[in-house]
C-alpha cells in the first residue's frame, strides 16, 4: 500500500500530542486501521527521534537532571511500585529509556562519588537486575519495556530485523546464482567499509530512453 503525503502528515501530525510507549501504538493503530504497524512505528520513530535530537541538551543540564532525580526520590518513597519513572518521561517528554539513563547515572555518581563509566551503564541498562538497588531497577526496567524508539529492547530488534534482511539477501544472491563477497571476506580482505555484500561481477541496467 502506498502512503501518500497527505496520509504521512496526518500521522505526523497525530503523533505530536502521543507519548511513545507501545501503549501509544496500539492506540495509533486503532486510528489508522488501514496503516501496517510496521508503517506506523516506522513513522512514529522517524518523527519521535527528530524531536529528541531537537529537545536533547534541555534534558541534561545539571539543573534539569538534579530536578529529575529528586522527583524520582520524591515519587518513589511515596509509592515505589507505581511507574514513577515512566510517568516522568512521558510527563517532560522525553524517551523512557532516555530518561532511565539520566536517573541510572545520577544514582550510581551519587553512591561511588564519581561519574559511571559507560560501559557500566549501558550493561545496567542491558540487565537491570545488576543495578544495586531493587527499587530503580524496577523503575527502570518498566521503561525499557514501554519505550518503543530507544533502549538496549528496541536495539535487539533493529539487529534482529537487519540479520533476517542480511540471510534473505544472502538466499537471493545465491538462487540467482550471482557470485558476492560478503562482511567477512571483505575485512579480511582489509576494506575499511563493509557493506553486507558485495557483487564481485558488476550488473548493469539497461537504459530507458
Amino acid at each position: 500500500m502506498i502512503l501518500t503525503k497527505a496520509q504521512y502528515e496526518e500521522i505526523a501530525q497525530c503523533l505530536v500530542s502521543v507519548p511513545p510507549t507501545r501503549q501509544s501504538l496500539r492506540k495509533l493503530k486503532q486510528r489508522f486501521p488501514s496503516q501496517s504497524q510496521a508503517t506506523l512505528l516506522s513513522i512514529f520513530s522517524q518523527e519521535y527521534q527528530k524531536h529528541i535530537k531537537r529537545t536533547h541538551a534541555k534534558h541534561h543540564t545539571p539543573e534539569a537532571i538534579e530536578s529529575y532525580y529528586q522527583r524520582y526520590l520524591n515519587g518513589v518513597e511515596k509509592n515505589g511500585a507505581a511507574p514513577v519513572l515512566l510517568e516522568l518521561a512521558n510527563e517532560v517528554d522525553y524517551a523512557p529509556s532516555l530518561m532511565a539513563r539520566i536517573i541510572l547515572e545520577r544514582f550510581l555518581q551519587g553512591r561511588e562519588q564519581t561519574p559511571p563509566s559507560k560501559s557500566v551503564i549501558n550493561n545496567m541498562l542491558r540487565d537491570p537486575s545488576q543495578i544495586p538497588d531493587g527499587v530503580l531497577a524496577n523503575q527502570v526496567y518498566q521503561c525499557i519495556v514501554n519505550d518503543c524508539c530507544y533502549g538496549p529492547l528496541v536495539d535487539c530488534i533493529k539487529h534482529a530485523i537487519g540479520y533476517e534482511h542480511e540471510v534473505l539477501l544472502r538466499d537471493l544472491l545465491l538462487e540467482k546464482n550471482l557470485s558476492f563477497l560478503d562482511e567477512d571476506q571483505l575485512r579480511a580482505k582489509g576494506y575499511d567499509k563493509t557493506p553486507d555484500f558485495i557483487l564481485q561481477v558488476p550488473v548493469g541496467l539497461d537504459p530507458v530512453w
